[in-house]
């Protein structure tokens, strides 16, 4: 019977639980249409961190002492952690199916703040009542200390850290784009969205952009249509010695000599050499009529180099970027300097920025003398990945205490 009592009361919690959580995102809704939709500003510096500290702090006073008051321990209690996190899960479910800021003003959408859905009010308050709940059983689980709890206040309070940090230093987070040019020095960055010049506490100097790309292709080009014609395989080979390319009822092109960096010789025809373009010799088969050329992708001094044939025209189109990189020099405000390079998804470490290889004048191609750096500076990002580790740390002596169990048994 007592077993039966147990399980009624669970649910019962549960229920409770549910409920409560559900009344706080109808309430965050309810906020955001009496607001317009305005959402939530977060704190900034050093507002963000007076919060924290504040919050944390009523957080463990409350837990103190009020840990046996029943409307403290519920709010701690395992049913309402479980819900706020399903209610979480949910909100963060329609931020990420929902485009962000893609809807009118005047729509439900924008009204409700589901465009913006990670700084509404929904978001914010199921948020902060989970942390109040998460810290509450942190706290109950800390003080006394036990070492049989390490586990669990490492992992919990990793995911305290990790989610306040991150959350609240996200006002802090700068990402702004850097151009450069060959030959030149800055230190003027632009927000992306406000088109504000922001001056970093360094200077970059632009000595080399490069950019490796894959071989050109061929191409049939239509000029009474402007389109490309799909060659017989659907599949266009890059250029190299010996590939041969059919196009039915027009005929075929075969590649008898290629020259991936080349210029035109005393006689026009290309040599080989550095800074030049891309060079193919072929031969061309109009159903029996047979001619040999040269064609050439060209570049900023060349113009390319193309064959008709019938009414179309085979041109060479250049290769997609394999990479792209800059050669850089940062100096410091200090006059310190150092050579860096900077590629895709390898950043570099600059007083407290981090600096992205981030993109090029695509119309220029290879031979873009501008290269796009984007600087990052997210201060609160150690502390988040403090956060982090202690997750870790939580989550291997979990497993550590599992394999001691069974070697034991």
């Amino acid at each position: 019977m007592s077993g039966s009592n147990n399980t009624g009361a669970a649910t019962a919690g549960f229920k409770d639980a549910a409920l409560f959580t559900l009344v706080a995102i109808l309430a965050g809704l309810g906020i955001e249409i009496l607001t317009g939709g305005g959402g939530i500003d977060m704190p900034g510096w050093p507002f963000n961190l007076v919060f924290l500290v504040v919050f944390g702090s009523l957080i463990f006073a409350v837990g103190l002492l009020y840990r046996e008051h029943p409307l403290i321990s519920w709010l701690g209690g395992i049913p309402l952690g479980l819900s706020l996190i399903v209610g979480l899960a949910l909100l963060s479910l329609v931020g990420g199916v929902l485009p962000q800021d893609k809807f009118p003003p005047g729509s439900m959408v924008a009204m409700l703040r589901l465009n913006g859905m990670f700084s509404s009010w929904p978001f914010a308050l199921v948020t902060l009542l989970f942390l109040f709940n998460l810290g509450l059983a942190l706290v109950w689980k800390t003080i006394p200390f036990r070492a049989a709890n390490l586990q669990f206040m490492l992992f919990h309070g990793g995911f305290w850290i990790a989610l306040s940090c991150g959350l609240l230093g996200a006002t802090q987070l700068e990402r702004l784009v850097v151009p450069l040019y060959e030959g030149k020095a800055s230190d003027v960055a632009y927000n992306r969205q406000t088109e504000e010049a922001i001056h970093l506490p360094f200077s970059i100097y632009l000595k080399d952009f490069q950019i490796e790309q894959y071989a050109p292709k061929f191409a049939l080009y239509d000029p009474a249509n402007d389109r490309l014609v799909e060659p017989k395989s659907k599949l266009v080979p890059e250029i190299g010695k010996g590939v041969k390319v059919e196009w039915p009822g027009l005929g075929s092109v075969t590649v008898l000599d290629y020259l991936p960096s080349a210029l035109p010789g005393a006689h026009g025809t290309p040599v080989p050499g550095d800074n030049g373009v891309a060079f193919a010799r072929v031969r061309i088969d109009e159903n029996g009529k047979v001619s040999e050329r040269w064609i050439s992708s060209g570049g900023p001094r060349l113009k390319p180099l193309f064959v008709p044939m019938g009414s179309y025209f085979i041109v060479m189109a250049d290769g997609a970027p394999k990479a792209f990189r800059s050669e850089v020099m940062l100096t410091g405000a200090g006059g310190e300097k150092r050579m860096e390079t900077l590629e895709v998804n390898k950043p570099v470490d600059m007083q407290g920025w981090k600096l992205y290889q981030a993109g090029y004048d695509e119309s220029a191609g290879r031979w873009s003398t501008l290269s796009l750096v984007e600087a990052v500076r997210d201060p609160w990002l150690p502390a988040v990945y403090v956060g982090f580790f202690m997750i870790m740390a939580g989550n291997v002596l979990f497993f550590w205490k599992g394999v001691k169990k069974m070697e034991a048994a």
